[in-house]
């Protein structure tokens, strides 16, 4: 018997910073037991290079990843859809699982203060696989 890996989508309003550091997490610690997306309400042009430089401390490459506008379709083929103040923007379908992760938005901070959300959604991202994974 086959089971279907989970589809996890995370939403930020840039898409260029948290949701982008969720998934590199996702990526690295779920390896090929999921699949992970990532998209923002109003995407920047690209991410965050000081989020791009604290991800790198601990080994993981968002470099080349390029912030995605947020559509029906991702949410529709998602099963967990992880938002980040997002808020209204982000399109709610029955059936789907929601949390909501309140963050402080990285953007236009020092390193200092990015590691520290950093550190935290790594936190998080750890205890929705154990979740996630059986």
């Amino acid at each position: 018997m086959t089971t279907k890996k989970p589809t996890v989508l995370f939403v930020c309003v840039h898409n260029a910073g948290r949701s982008q550091m969720a998934a590199g997490f996702m990526r690295q610690l779920g390896g090929d037991q999921v699949e992970v997306l990532s998209a923002g309400s109003a995407p920047k042009d690209s991410i965050n290079p000081i989020a791009v430089e604290a991800m790198k401390e601990v080994g993981i490459d968002i470099a080349h990843h390029q912030p995605k506008v947020l559509t029906p379709e991702a949410v529709m083929e998602s099963d967990a859809v992880i938002t980040m103040g997002c808020g209204d923007a982000c399109p709610f379908y029955p059936g789907k699982r929601y949390e909501d992760w309140v963050l402080e938005d990285p953007a236009g901070q020092d390193i200092d203060f990015v590691r520290k959300v950093r550190d935290e959604i790594k936190g998080r991202v750890e205890a929705l696989l154990a979740e996630l994974l059986p």
